[in-house]
C-alpha cells in the first residue's frame, strides 16, 4: 500500500498496517539532523507521509523581515521559522481602505502539480494558514481584536465574513486538483482554555468555519484543522460541521489517550507526541516508551502520528532518532513499497 492509502484509512478509522506519520521541524531541529547524517535530503530520512501542495507565499523584505501574501510584515530576527507581526494594517475597526489579494493567483496554486509528481505516494493536503481568527489578528492586531469582539462586534464580522470568503473562493479553484484534504491552520487555544471563550468562539467563528468547510466536504475531501492550545471543548462543534482530522493533538494540555478512545470513528487526531517535555527534556528509551504507547493506540485507526508541534531546536539528536527508529521499526512497514 501507499503511504497515501495508509493515510486515508487512518482518515477513515479503519485498521492500518502500521501508523503513519508526519514530522515537521523547525530550522534549527533540521540542521541538526542535515549536520548529523550529512546531506540536505532530510525528507528521505523523515519518511513523512503526507505532501504540502500549497504554495506559502513570502517576499523577503531585507532586514530579517518578510512581507505575506496579505501584506502582513513578519520580523524573523527571532523566530526564524515564523516571526513576529510588526505593525498593523487595520489601524481602525474598519476594512476600508484595504484591499485583500487575489485568492486564486497562480502562483498560490503553481507548486501542486510538481508536488504530485514528486510524491505522489503521499495523501495531499493544501493548506491555508492563518485561516480566519489568525488573519484577523495579523491583520488587525492580537489586542485590538480582542477588544473588537465586545466593542466593535459589527467590525469583527465583517472581517471574519471577508477572510472566509476570501478563503472560500480559493478552496473552490483548490478542490479542482487531485488533493486529498484542506487543512486550515487557525489557533485558538491557550495552554488552558479558549483565547476568547467558548461563547464568542461559537459566536463569531463557527459560523465562517461552517460556511468554509461546507465547501470541502461537497467536494469529497477530506478537511483538518490545525490549532494549538487546550481546544478540546470544540470538538463536537468541529465533528458536526465536517471536520475530519485535528492537529496538533497536544499532551500537555489534553488527554491524549483517553480522547482516542472517545473519539474513535468520530474524528481523527494527528499528533500527540510531547514536545514541551519528553522531546527536549526526556531519555531516548522515554521517547521511544512514548512513542510505542501512541503507536499502540493508533493501530485500531483515527491516529496520525507527530510531535504536537514542529520540532524545535532544544530537542537533542538522540531524541530525534529515537523517534524516527521506533517508527521505522513498526511491523509492517516499508519505506520500498510505500514509494
Amino acid at each position: 500500500m501507499t503511504k497515501r492509502e495508509i493515510v486515508k484509512l487512518a482518515m477513515t478509522h479503519q485498521e492500518v498496517p502500521y501508523v503513519p506519520w508526519n514530522i515537521s521541524l523547525t530550522i534549527e531541529a533540521r540542521q541538526k539532523l542535515v549536520e548529523h547524517f550529512g546531506r540536505e535530503d532530510i525528507e528521505s530520512v523523515l519518511d513523512n507521509h503526507f505532501a504540502g501542495v500549497a504554495n506559502d507565499i513570502f517576499r523577503d523584505i531585507g532586514n530579517n523581515c518578510v512581507e505575506d501574501w496579505f501584506g502582513v510584515i513578519w520580523d524573523r530576527s527571532a523566530d526564524k521559522d515564523i516571526g513576529i507581526v510588526k505593525g498593523q494594517l487595520l489601524k481602525n475597526p474598519t476594512l476600508a481602505g484595504y484591499e485583500f489579494p487575489d485568492p486564486v493567483h497562480p502562483r498560490l496554486f503553481s507548486n501542486i502539480d510538481r508536488a504530485i509528481r514528486e510524491h505522489g505516494d503521499r495523501f495531499r493536503i493544501f493548506d491555508l494558514g492563518f485561516s480566519l481568527f489568525e488573519r484577523a489578528w495579523t491583520l488587525r492586531g492580537m489586542e485590538d481584536l480582542l477588544m473588537d469582539f465586545h466593542l466593535n462586534r459589527n467590525f469583527v464580522k465583517d472581517l471574519l465574513r471577508a477572510i472566509a470568503d476570501y478563503n472560500i473562493t480559493q478552496i473552490r479553484e483548490a478542490v479542482k486538483y487531485d488533493i486529498d484534504s484542506l487543512r486550515f491552520g487557525d489557533d485558538w487555544g491557550q495552554q488552558h482554555g479558549l483565547i476568547m471563550g467558548y461563547p464568542l468562539w461559537k459566536e463569531f467563528i463557527y459560523p465562517e468555519l461552517k460556511r468554509m468547510y461546507a465547501v470541502g466536504v461537497e467536494a469529497g475531501k477530506f478537511v483538518c484543522i490545525h490549532s494549538c492550545g487546550d481546544v478540546d471543548e470544540l470538538f463536537d462543534d468541529l465533528i458536526g460541521i465536517g471536520l475530519n482530522s485535528f492537529n496538533p493533538f497536544q499532551p500537555e494540555v489534553m488527554d491524549v489517550h483517553a480522547l482516542l478512545q472517545q473519539y474513535h470513528g468520530r474524528l481523527c487526531f494527528h499528533g500527540g507526541l510531547s514536545t514541551q517535555r519528553t522531546l527536549p527534556y526526556g531519555t531516548p528509551e522515554e521517547v521511544k516508551r512514548e512513542c510505542l504507547a501512541l503507536i499502540e493506540a493508533g493501530v485500531p485507526g483515527g491516529f496520525i502520528f507527530a510531535p504536537a508541534h514542529a520540532v524545535e531546536g532544544d530537542v537533542p539528536v538522540e531524541n530525534m532518532l529515537a523517534m524516527l527508529d521506533t517508527l521505522h521499526a513498526q511491523e509492517g512497514f516499508s519505506a520500498a513499497d510505500s514509494e
